[in-house]
């Protein structure tokens, strides 16, 4: 395996902190195929109280409703790159032309669903037997709305949660950027309960892959209620909301099934100029596990000649989330939002089988970021992320007998640098979340605002040490 390159200073580009290094082969091209007969969702209406036992929201009242797809031609795509026999694709749904709904990195010419979907409620029979899962869902299911985003014959379809009852809706970058195809595309949002508004991007932040919409002349919405994302635990209850190849409103549940999680994705969001000396961030070579991919106007997937590495701080998840659920909500057992939906894991496939669904390795951003971010992006229209001063690689059995991020070089008078930290120390634990590579450091330090302190652990020779070190800001 060819060694990895060193990347450049954490001063100098959005992921500097990471490393260029991806020793993973490209996966192979599949075909995605959606079912060639009609689907029909089962129509859904009552009106229920919730079981006091389950939670205390109210269930909504509906008009029985049905969401309908067939079959259509789908033109060609790409996928991601594979490591340790997976691939992570954005959970966005993306389709051309009319067509929306499909694998964004599904592959060669299959067919996918053009989905249309009508409004519907939470279908309560035995208020009797009413579970968590259904409170969950009549509480929170009218915060999370669907997106629907196209420019030129490109289109795709996410999800949001509801920010304010004017109607600030918090997304993915990637939805609203199809992928970074389009900085102006046309959004259209569907609420819960069937209307219709036409949206503007209030602001985006790419480098954790947030955004901020506002819905036009809306009013009398209902806000996401947000809960503690550093209180969950893994095993704890969680509900998704969204809607997976734009069924509206699909709700699926599951657990939280680790926390301190990073994931580093390929950006084409990224602008050029990471810093404001107008220093370059290394490009991406397509080889990261992690990719959101373009979609051009022949319908094939390529990656952007302009793109960067980010790297998510995340929670993983085995809800069953599928791609329109970018954007979406996930939910505790009380309702509120501890993450947003953004990524999900993907076995490997070759050009003669089928990319497959769901697997039960999701990611969600953590909604303490996502609160603090949607906020920067409310009031100045971007978010604001804490630079170290250093870059960093990941440890090996050549360079450290314990695992961590390597520091690779320190710049005069940044965080790390003021901090005592030198170049071949071993970063092992920022603010008590475990460093285990470079991706790691960096998702934590890009979570932080820019001023904030944090506690650094690090080995140096055979001696450990903890350092407060004070961020920089990272310009953008």
């Amino acid at each position: 395996m060819p060694d990895s390159p060193q990347t450049p200073s954490d001063s100098e580009g959005p992921d500097a902190e990471g490393t260029a290094e991806a020793p993973i082969a490209e996966a192979p091209k599949a075909q995605s195929e959606a079912p060639t007969t009609p689907v029909v969702a089962p129509a859904v209406s009552a009106q229920a109280p919730a079981d006091p036992a389950a939670a205390t929201a109210a269930y909504p009242a509906g008009a029985p409703s049905a969401a309908t797809a067939t079959a259509t031609p789908e033109k060609k795509r790409n996928v991601a790159p594979l490591v340790a026999a997976l691939a992570v694709g954005a959970v966005l749904g993306g389709a051309s032309g009319a067509g929306v709904a499909a694998w964004a990195v599904s592959a060669n010419g299959g067919t996918h669903s053009t989905t249309t979907s009508v409004p519907q409620t939470i279908t309560v029979n035995n208020k009797d037997d009413v579970s968590t899962v259904t409170a969950v869902a009549a509480k929170a299911g009218p915060s999370v709305v669907t997106i629907n985003v196209s420019a030129s014959s490109e289109g795709g379809t996410g999800s949001g949660v509801v920010l304010s009852s004017d109607g600030y809706v918090l997304t993915n970058t990637h939805v609203v950027t199809l992928d970074g195809d389009s900085a102006d595309g046309t959004i259209e949002v569907t609420t819960y309960d069937g209307k219709l508004y036409k949206a503007k991007v209030v602001g985006t932040d790419p480098i954790v892959d947030l955004a901020v919409i506002k819905l036009q002349d809306a009013s009398g919405l209902q806000p996401i209620d947000f809960g503690d994302s550093s209180k969950i635990n893994v095993g704890d209850k969680a509900i998704a909301i969204g809607a997976p190849l734009g069924l509206s409103n699909t709700v699926t549940d599951g657990i939280v099934s680790a926390l301190n999680r990073s994931i580093q994705i390929a950006s084409s969001a990224v602008p050029n100029s990471g810093s404001s000396d107008g220093a370059t961030p290394a490009p991406n070579d397509g080889s990261s596990p992690y990719n959101f991919w373009n979609f051009n106007q022949n319908g094939s997937s390529t990656p952007s000649t302009q793109t960067a590495d980010i790297s998510l701080p995340v929670i993983q998840t085995d809800a069953p989330i599928n791609p329109g659920n970018s954007g979406g909500a996930l939910l505790n057992s009380s309702g509120k939002l501890i993450g947003i939906n953004v990524a999900i894991a993907s076995t490997g496939s070759t050009s003669s089988s089928t990319q497959s669904g769901s697997i039960g390795v999701g990611f969600a951003i953590p909604a303490d970021l996502a609160k603090r971010i949607s906020d920067e992006i409310i009031k100045t229209g971007h978010g604001s992320h804490g630079l170290l001063g250093a870059s960093v690689q990941t440890a090996t059995s050549d360079t450290s007998a314990v695992v961590g991020a390597l520091i690779a070089d320190v710049s005069s008078g940044g965080g790390a640098d003021k901090a005592g930290l030198k170049k071949g120390d071993v970063v092992t634990a920022f603010n008590g979340v475990p460093i285990t590579d470079s991706t790691d450091l960096t998702a934590q330090v890009r979570s932080l605002a820019p001023g904030s302190s944090a506690k650094l652990s690090y080995v140096r020779g055979s001696n450990s040490s903890t350092v407060d070190v004070t961020l920089g800001t990272l310009k953008v």
